[in-house]
Parts: C-alpha cells; sequence; structure tokens
C-alpha cells in the first residue's frame, strides 16, 4: 500500500484519536521512561503525531519547542485545532528532511507504515536528526526477521511492517546510537517500543 493510499484511510478514522473513545494514556508511560534519559528542553518532533496530541502535550510540558508530522490531513486538521501553536509538517516521512537537530524524537505507533523496502532508511533519517545525546523512542513489531502485512481496522485496512529486532539494533549501532530500553510491552500481542540515545 502507498503512503498516500494509507493517508487518504487514516482521514477517514481521524476523529477516532482525538475522542473519549480513544486512550489517551496509550504510550505516555513509555514516553515518560524515554524522559529519563533525554536532555531538559530543547527542540521536539512526534512522528505520525495523529490528532490526539497526547505525546505533544506531554513535551510541551517538558520544556520543548515541539513540532508534529503527519501525512493525514484530517489528523493534522484536529491537531492544529487543539495545539494552534505548533508547528504541523504535512509531509510523506520518507521525504522529510529538517535543517535542524532534536533533543526528543517519538515515533510511536508510525514508522510501522511505512513500506518495508523503506523503513531502514527512515530510521536512519530519524536518527541522523538526533542531536547528541538526543534521545527516540519508536515502535515495530517484535519480531525476528522482517515482514509485512495488512490488516483492517474501524472498516480501514491499514499497512503494517517490521524490520525486525536484530536489523533496528544494527541501525541504531550504525548511527552511534545506544539502545537504552526494549520492550515487547503488549505480550502476547508484538508490539515492541525502543528507546536509543545518540552518544554525546
Amino acid at each position: 500500500m502507498k503512503p498516500t493510499e494509507q493517508a487518504a484511510n487514516y482521514d477517514k478514522i481521524a476523529a477516532h484519536w482525538n475522542s473519549n473513545r480513544f486512550n489517551r494514556e496509550n504510550g505516555i508511560s513509555q514516553h515518560k521512561r524515554a524522559l529519563n534519559y533525554a536532555p531538559e528542553g530543547g527542540k521536539a518532533i512526534d512522528i505520525g503525531c495523529g490528532s490526539s496530541g497526547r505525546i505533544i502535550e506531554l513535551l510541551l510540558k517538558h520544556g520543548y519547542q515541539v513540532e508534529g508530522l503527519d501525512l493525514s490531513s484530517e489528523m493534522l486538521k484536529l491537531a492544529r485545532i487543539r495545539h494552534p501553536n505548533v508547528t504541523f509538517h504535512h509531509v510523506d516521512i520518507d521525504q522529510w528532511v529538517s535543517p535542524v537537530k532534536y533533543a526528543f524524537i517519538s515515533a510511536w505507533d508510525s514508522i510501522w507504515h511505512v513500506p518495508l523496502a523503506r523503513q531502514a532508511g527512515v530510521i536512519s533519517n530519524l536518527l541522523a536528526h538526533l542531536e547528541n545525546n538526543g534521545v527516540i523512542i519508536f515502535t515495530s513489531g517484535a519480531v525476528d526477521e522482517k515482514g509485512e502485512g495488512s490488516n483492517l481496522f474501524l472498516g480501514q485496512q491499514l499497512y503494517h511492517a517490521a524490520l525486525g529486532i536484530p536489523a533496528i539494533l544494527s541501525l541504531l549501532e550504525k548511527h552511534h546510537c545506544v539502545c537504552r530500553h526494549l520492550e515487547n510491552n503488549d505480550w502476547p500481542n508484538k508490539h515492541l517500543y525502543v528507546i536509543a540515545q545518540k552518544r554525546g
């Protein structure tokens, strides 16, 4: 599935993450763990920010200058209403380049929507955008080997892919990042989250 097709599917269900049906605590405790390693203040970005604004709110409370990025125009429409003073980027993460580096990067439940053939490049690009001692938190599939598939969610077909844990750890090492935490946090579901830090 092309990223633009996936974004169009997300457009149709964007309100879900902005409603009371969505658990706004999803991912928050994991981000608090990541923030323990991160520099105090500086620039932060929420990749695949969606419409809930919960991660952006957490980062703002911790004193970061926060940006958001998403390919779904409806997600961003709702996100801008919730946080009118935050800068949002409407762009495919595979095409995103920033002139600045970030103290904190979140990519919670977003990278796994990138086509498998492009995931290593996307993760590498995010790691390259970390400043020294900067921290990234992202999710993937808790699998050993790469793979891809799709499933229905709220009536929309959504694509997922994962590089596999060994490949992720290899990318971190290649980009001078230390894995601070790696956990399958939703066993028996294969939901992996990683916290890594750029060596200073």
